[in-house]
């Protein structure tokens, strides 16, 4: 097939399963926080199509996306370190209610700075789509679907690529906890939405 006849790349965006500091509320960041054992069985019961097992799979390096993915069937899965959680700096283990309490208008005012919120000593959302904009337009060259096993930040830095969206108001679509997010990718890797909220859990439903 001529390359201007191949058709458009895919990569599937799923977030690991549920943690201790995810059931508190706690910003991990690059904290390393292992699945907990209520995220194990989470994990246990989704099943994916066929057509998704057999992509090439990557992982975050932290040890919760990695446990999904092997709970998955897919312990060899390639660990990509551009697919790790943003650095949440000074702010990780931080409930981000508490956050808000005491910092009150200051963390208002850093928010309503969309793509460029940056927490301190951390990365903001351009930072990660900085990051991961070179593995995009490797995936791009791929024969294959990609499946990644990623973060909620990373899904949404990818999300706001492909829609357009600075951050500054409400996203276009609501990203669905345990389900997965289908993603095109143009020759130089530009991402567009092909299905968003598919379920990962049988009998839950999902958004076209």
């Amino acid at each position: 097939m001529a390359r201007a006849d191949r058709p458009r790349a895919t990569l599937l965006l799923l977030r690991h399963g549920p943690t201790a500091w995810n059931a508190e509320g706690r910003i991990q960041g690059h904290s390393d926080i292992g699945l907990s054992p209520q995220g194990e069985a989470t994990v246990a019961a989704w099943r994916l199509p066929a057509a998704w097992c057999d992509g090439q799979w990557y992982a975050s390096p932290l040890a919760r996306a990695r446990r999904t993915a092997a709970l998955l069937g897919h312990a060899g899965a390639l660990v990509e370190p551009r697919l790790i959680e943003a650095d949440w700096g000074q702010w990780e283990g931080e409930r981000l209610s508490d956050l808000r309490a005491r910092l009150g208008a200051t963390l208002v005012e850093e928010e309503a700075r969309g793509l460029d919120f940056r927490p301190p000593g951390g990365e903001s959302p351009r930072d990660l789509q900085q990051r991961v904009t070179p593995f995009l337009r490797e995936l791009a060259q791929l024969d294959r679907p990609a499946v990644a096993v990623t973060h909620k930040g990373i899904i949404r830095a990818i999300y706001a690529l492909a829609r357009g969206w600075d951050m500054q108001v409400d996203p276009p679509d609501k990203l669905k906890d345990e389900h997965a997010h289908l993603f095109e990718l143009d020759r130089e890797g530009a991402p567009r939405a092909k299905r968003l909220n598919l379920p990962l859990r049988p009998g839950t439903g999902g958004d076209a």
